[in-house]
This record gives structure tokens, sequence and C-alpha cells, in this order.
């Protein structure tokens, strides 16, 4: 998996608004959930600003990435948990990110590649995508860029379920009954029978 690092400074508040204000200055109030534990044994966020052009590169792409989060100084490993975006304007409101180490595995969604010519396409069929990222847990370095799955068995008619994969050092979270993708007849087809 890429990497990619962001930096941010802590908020000195937090609330309507100066979340207003961040953004009014162009930048993002995001939140770190982690590891980390109050005395009561509940989880402490860590609420952060980012600039809006460091996290550009990072939302508006088809790729997954580890990010080194650098927050005043201090770096640590994070992912991309959640975005929240305007309705009208789709500029960015939220971010939240969620820590990681080497040793906790983690829910991530991971884009779906489909490879080779499909048997079905060759018969006047066409393949479509049903899906385009695939949720797996594993921890974060067994996660790949992308899963590929290789198509070119499938006949006319006929689909590739999420219960049919196996990628190794991975567990796939997405549903079973899930369909990836299938070769659909086409008017073209239906007309030479």
């Amino acid at each position: 998996m890429k990497s990619i690092d962001v930096k941010g400074s802590l908020r000195k508040e937090t609330g309507k608004k100066s979340t207003r204000e961040l953004r009014k200055a162009d930048l993002v109030p995001c939140v770190l959930y982690g590891e980390k534990k109050d005395e009561n044994g509940n989880q402490v966020a860590v609420h952060f600003e980012v600039a809006n052009s460091e996290l550009r590169n990072l939302v508006y792409t088809p790729n997954i990435y580890s990010v080194n989060l650098t927050i005043d100084g201090v770096t640590c490993k994070a992912i991309l948990k959640d975005i929240q975006f305007h309705p009208v304007k789709d500029n960015i409101l939220h971010v939240d990110f969620y820590e990681i180490t080497e040793e906790k595995p983690i829910i991530m969604e991971v884009p779906v590649s489909l490879n080779g010519l499909a048997a079905g396409v060759r018969a006047g069929g066409k393949l479509q995508a049903q899906v385009r990222k695939l949720k797996v847990k594993a921890v974060y370095t067994a996660i790949p860029e992308k899963l590929n799955i290789d198509v070119t068995n499938l006949e006319l008619g006929k689909t590739i379920k999420c219960g049919e994969l196996s990628f190794e050092g991975l567990e796939l979270v997405t549903p079973k009954e899930v369909v990836v993708c299938a070769v659909r007849m086409t008017r073209a087809a239906r007309a030479a029978q």
C-alpha cells in the first residue's frame, strides 16, 4: 500500500463557531481515533486541523493510502476512515482518521481490478463490474493496492460472487452473496442466436 504525508496542527477550540472559522480559512477539521484511552477506559480522540490542499491527493484518487500523519511534530500511521462532503458545494467538511499498528488488523475497502478477456465477452456479451471496492480485514502491511480478479473463464450469463474469491493473507468482510462482476447478454448477441 502506498503512503502519503499529511501535516496538521492541534485545534485549540472545538464547536460550531470555531469549526465555521476553520472552514472559512480553507482548513478542514479532523479527528484521529487511536489506541490511547483515558482513565475510564474510553477512547481518546485527537482534534486537529489540516489545510484543504494537504488532503486533495488523499481524497480525490481511486488509490488507497496509509497516512503518515504529523500533528504538531508528532508522527503516527493512520488510514482515512470517514469523510464528509458539503451536500451542494462538494468541498470537504470533516475527516476522520484511524491510527493503525502493524499488529492489529483493520477493515478497509480495496479497489477491484478485473483482469483478462472473459469467455462470455468473446461470445458477444458485455462484462459489467458490479462493485468497485471490497472490504477486507488484515494488518495494514498485508493489504494490497488493488484486488486482482481473473475473469478469463467467466461465461456468458455467469457471475463472480464475493464468496467465490479468496486472497492470501486477507479475510473478505464483504457479504458472500455480493456480485463482483457479471457477463451480460447484449442485444447484438441475442439477435445472432
